[in-house]
């Protein structure tokens, strides 16, 4: 709901807005359609995700360069009061900034000094955390006409007045019986609002969905794969899509879901879509007579007035491997092999940078941009990956590079049209895949059904070379697929990019927010803001003053377990001008945490049960083996006695459901909630005791 805040300041939010008409013109409150078709040409604002339709997040702003950078310093900064993950890349239109935090709470802000001009917070029940594969996050929201849009972790579309923040209409975009999420930002099309929706790993069927931006009527829905062909087919497209699959994969609900990439290209009037992976993960149990599983890992070409599809391109035929294709997508014209072509880039999960002909889906190149052995490389006849024999993981753990988390995960990379170079937020990791001993579908909207994870009754198979968990920040050649220089992190889980003329700005998971030379890589500047940063900066430009804004909040599938800077800090928005001499804010420093000492049952057949249900119930939150330490979320090993006495209250009951903490009262008995109680002890010890005195 809007907060008390902003009923107090309607009529202050009326004359900066007006304020702002006397110097952009006299549409200054209303982002029409030909505003965001004409976003590129508007460098004083960022009106959308990613700055324009093409998606490239390159701003031709030059007033910070590579000679100034060094005088960067902080403007304002906003502390939001939060602790949990923030990846959204806020928007700037008619002088006031838009962003999303987690939980799906929008904030308008003032953009030249960072006053809260209102909030909304759509009220998310908590419960709803449990259904999200990867954190309670929410990546922004879409403005068009004098509204604004967004979606909300449990399935709703949003639409508010951008002026005041009061609610104009919702609705549900999903069945709320599944385990459907929306965490993506929405984008506007030809006056319809376009979303996603995630839950693969749960075990839904995806689509993507067209509302009218007025009125908030569908007004078209494209699924991504077939379902129970009994019911018959809702087009040709998921009739073709059906010969592509064995088996009953209907009642798995396939997957697939669109949860993030979308651009448009309004010359060629195409919505281009990248789509997720199977459900459950491992094509063997979810299609066991093989096939591609189409439109699982593939890039759509959409028609944006009736949602059909123009053409699809698959990066993964069969995934089995977790190898989404909603990764950024952008959309350039590049001069190959001595004619400029219309391309659409992409560097997804499998970790090949790809470059298609957008007119067509016609594959022009494809290489690898990270350490990869599930393929050899992508056959430029047909298009396909060559698979190495031992990818699918048939009779053994196997180690395969990259893992789940993906050569490049949602962080969204940028295009220089100046340097002619693609910057990726990359990653190098591993995954051990396995297939299990025996697997049940679990229809609980609250259950994951990857059936992919190592089977401890099988032998390995190590690769050495795929023993790697770090970042890379690259900047990759897309007409030569080639890397031109690259900066390695520490860990793999680091921010979305920035890219002027010659700069790159971009910030990590030690907390350092910086700047690189767009042509070599060198850090040209630098600067510490004490919590791990995941979510995209963007910049701007009023009155003559160009800005650099970034949103810290450390989370997502990674940071919820594990972080890199002493402490996590509130979500706190950062802003930063040359000259600027804002003092940092400071936060007060967390007391120190001790391991829980306090005795257990040390029994076997106690400790056996609490590791099991703690792996089911507890491990993706809190992490694995009790816990990780230091991440978004409450590492349970250094819990209080004063929590470990209650805990019948907390996991039984829900006495921290309004935390995010879920009720498991319907799923766990007194007994097994005392098995896991008993198991975290035990953890504590063991980690008191490799500590040493």
């Amino acid at each position: 709901m809007k907060s008390v805040f902003t009923i107090a300041i309607t009529a202050g939010i009326a004359l900066v807005l007006s304020g702002c008409a006397e110097t952009t013109g006299p549409e200054s409150g209303l982002v029409s359609e030909e505003r965001l078709l004409q976003a590129s040409e508007s460098p004083g604002e960022w009106l959308m995700y990613g700055r324009d339709y093409s998606e490239t997040r390159f701003s031709p702003l030059e007033q910070i360069n590579a000679s100034n950078v060094d005088s960067l310093g902080l403007a304002w900064s906003l502390n939001l009061g939060i602790k949990r993950g923030i990846e959204a890349t806020p928007v700037v239109a008619n002088g006031i900034m838009y962003f999303t935090g987690s939980w799906s709470r929008v904030y308008a802000v003032d953009a030249r000094t960072g006053d809260m001009v209102w909030t909304y917070d759509p009220e998310v029940p908590k419960s709803w955390g449990e259904r999200a594969c990867c954190d309670v996050v929410n990546r922004g929201v879409a403005l068009f006409g004098k509204r604004l849009y967004f979606g909300s972790l449990d399935g709703r579309l949003i639409a508010l007045d951008a002026r005041t923040g009061e609610k104009e209409w919702e609705v549900f975009t999903i069945d709320p019986e599944k385990a459907y999420t929306i965490t993506g930002a929405p984008r506007v099309v030809k006056g319809k609002v376009i979303i996603g929706n995630g839950g693969a790993e749960y075990g839904v069927r995806g689509y993507i969905s067209a509302y009218d931006a007025d009125s908030g009527q569908l007004d078209w829905r494209f699924y991504t794969v077939p379902g129970n062909p009994a019911d018959g087919f809702e087009n040709k497209a998921m009739e073709a899509a059906a010969r592509t699959w064995t088996g009953e994969w209907w009642k798995f609900g396939g997957g697939g879901t669109a949860w993030d990439a979308m651009a448009f290209d309004p010359e060629l009037d195409l919505l281009y879509v990248g789509t997720g992976n199977g459900a459950p993960w491992n094509r063997d149990i979810r299609s066991p007579g093989g096939g591609d599983n189409l439109y699982l890992s593939s890039i759509l070409a959409l028609d944006p007035d009736t949602g059909e599809l123009a053409w699809h391109y698959q990066t993964t035929p069969g995934d089995t491997w977790d190898y989404t294709a909603t990764q950024h997508i952008i959309l350039a014209d590049l001069e190959i092999g001595g004619s400029v072509r219309k391309v659409l880039m992409q560097a997804p999960k499998n970790g090949f940078f790809y470059v298609l002909d957008r007119t067509d889906g016609s594959l022009i190149s494809a290489e690898n941009y990270v350490y990869t052995n599930w393929a050899t490389g992508i056959d430029p006849d047909t298009g396909r990956p060559v698979e190495t024999e031992f990818s699918r993981y048939p009779e053994s753990n196997t180690q395969i590079a990259p893992g789940p988390g993906g050569g490049h995960n949602w962080q969204p990379m940028a295009y220089n049209p100046e340097t002619g170079l693609v910057y990726i937020p990359a990653r190098e990791d591993f995954f051990f895949y396995g297939q299990p001993s025996e697997w049940e579908f679990n229809a609980d909207p609250r259950a994951w059904n990857t059936a992919a994870f190592a089977n401890p009754a099988l032998e390995s198979r190590i690769d050495t070379l795929a023993n790697r968990n770090q970042g890379v920040l690259l900047a990759w050649d897309p007409v030569k697929q080639e890397t031109v220089w690259q900066v390695r992190e520490a860990f793999p889980w680091n921010s979305g990019l920035l890219s002027l003329k010659d700069l790159i700005f971009k910030g990590n998971a030690e907390g350092e927010f910086a700047a690189f030379d767009a042509r070599t890589g060198e850090k040209r500047w630098s600067t510490p803001l004490n919590t791990g940063i995941i979510a995209s900066p963007i910049t701007y430009e009023l009155d003559g003053t160009q800005y650099i804004t970034i949103l810290v909040g450390w989370g997502g599938v990674f940071g919820r377990w594990l972080s890199l800077t002493e402490q996590v800090n509130p979500g706190t928005v950062y802003t930063f001008a040359l000259g600027g001499k804002a003092p940092h804010p400071e936060f007060p420093v967390s007391p120190a945490k001790e391991l829980i000492d306090l005795p257990f049952a040390d029994d076997p057949a106690t400790l056996a049960l609490g590791a099991s249900l703690y792996d089911t119930h507890c491990s993706h939150c809190h992490g694995y083996n009790g816990g990780l330490g230091g991440g978004g979320i409450p590492d349970l090993r250094y819990s209080s006695p004063e929590v470990f006495g209650s805990y019948e209250g907390i996991v039984g009951y829900g006495a921290y459901l309004d935390k995010g903490m879920p009720n498991f009262g319907d799923r766990l008995s007194g007994g097994d909630i005392e098995a896991i109680r008993n198991y975290i002890l035990a953890m504590a010890q063991q980690a008191r005791s490799a500590a040493g005195p």
